[in-house]
């Protein structure tokens, strides 16, 4: 049935309000307005930021709800609103939560990927006019960072959609809208690593295993993986952690450890877990001779404290958001990268669900039994 124009029923994940389980329901997903594009999501990777916002609401700023959660996804163009011009109707595509406009000064900048078209609405979970192209029961349901891929369709800004190749595999690809591109990106682009450096990775959920698959690519020949978890060293050896450190085997902090490892301390540390504590221990697992240390995990409001030494006698403190990477132009390059055999994907995916049970890849998620659940509508 031609659907263009009209509104679409269908299922969604709704989050009606915090600390409560995901609620399958009925839909409708109005057309897209000017600069919108409606998308037919396939498949959609379930991240633990999702769950946070939903559970962990401490260690974040509120989001309204209702709110369809999901960021991480990838489907067909639908249909288009007026004056759309990058994607058109049957494109294969990823939405992103980043945008990237291509015109304003932090898109013409070589030194950040922060593009600032509509970054205020969709960080309140609605779009460029202030509101949502969702609703259920006759109530407005906000839109996760301006996407919510846990919904069969969805809208999205025209600046926040890039056309992928036509024969990739939605069900993988999707990983590339925000876990695995993070990661990689912290290393590649955000850290620099460099060829013959010593890496440590903490955390070693989707997000630091691309991170250590990021630091195999630029060449480091050490790759520490720490982690609580003994039952994620062999996925880490998969992609390229050469030795793998557990902070439970050990009676002294974990930053003593590896500088004892390491005579003096890594090259480079990628804290991809979300835990100030372990940022702290990043941060001082570096050498004090230059050693970067890169925040990857995410948390929003919690305060990170460091001595003045942790710095000043040289090691250097980053931050990164999407790894860094110019979204739009980025991410097809990726999708072709992970064809062509130069970036693994397939190996991340430890579960397959359908919708109705997505709250089951929450637990998978947060109990350790998963790195990446997708999510097939």
């Amino acid at each position: 049935m031609e659907t263009e124009g009209k509104v679409i029923k269908c299922k969604a994940a709704v989050a009606w309000e915090p600390g409560k389980a995901l609620s399958i329901e009925e839909v409708e997903v109005a057309p897209p307005k000017a600069h919108e594009v409606r998308i037919k999501i396939a498949a959609s990777g379930v991240c633990h930021s999702d769950w946070a916002y939903l559970y962990d609401v401490a260690k974040m700023k509120p989001r309204p709800f209702p709110l369809i959660l999901g960021h991480e996804g990838a489907g067909t163009v639908e249909s288009v609103g007026p004056g759309v011009t990058k994607v058109s109707k049957g494109d294969k595509v990823i939405p992103l939560f980043l945008p990237q406009c291509g015109q304003c000064e932090r898109c013409l900048s070589p030194k950040t990927n922060l593009c600032t078209k509509n970054w205020e609405k969709t960080q309140q979970c609605v779009l460029a006019d202030g509101t949502s192209r969702i609703t259920c029961k006759n109530q407005q349901v906000h839109q996760f960072i301006g996407i919510s891929t846990f919904s069969e369709y969805t809208v999205v800004p025209e600046d926040n959609v890039t056309k992928i190749h036509p024969d990739a595999p939605l069900d993988r690809v999707c990983l590339l809208g925000c876990g695995v591109s993070t990661g990689y990106g912290a290393a590649v682009n955000t850290g620099n690593v460099d060829s013959g450096s010593t890496c440590a990775v903490f955390g070693l959920g989707a997000v630091g295993l691309a991170a250590v698959m990021g630091c195999k690519a630029a060449g480091a020949t050490r790759i520490i993986a720490v982690d609580i978890n003994p039952d994620k060293f062999e996925i880490a050896k998969t992609f390229g952690a050469t030795e793998f450190v557990n902070p439970k085997d050990h009676n002294k902090a974990i930053q003593e450890v590896l500088r004892e490892l390491t005579n003096g301390g890594v090259d480079f540390a990628l804290e991809c877990v979300g835990n100030v504590g372990v940022m702290r221990a990043a941060v001082e697992a570096c050498s004090p001779a230059g050693g970067v240390c890169v925040i990857v995990g995410w948390v929003e409001v919690e305060e990170l404290s460091l001595a003045p030494l942790d710095i000043l006698l040289g090691r250097t403190l980053k931050g990164t958001y999407f790894g860094g990477w110019k979204s739009v132009e980025a991410v097809p390059r990726l999708v072709q990268d992970y064809m062509s055999g130069k970036l693994l994907l397939d190996e991340f995916v430890t579960h397959r669900l359908t919708l109705d049970q997505v709250n089951q890849a929450f637990d998978l998620m947060i109990t350790g039994k998963s790195i990446r659940t997708v999510i097939e509508m």
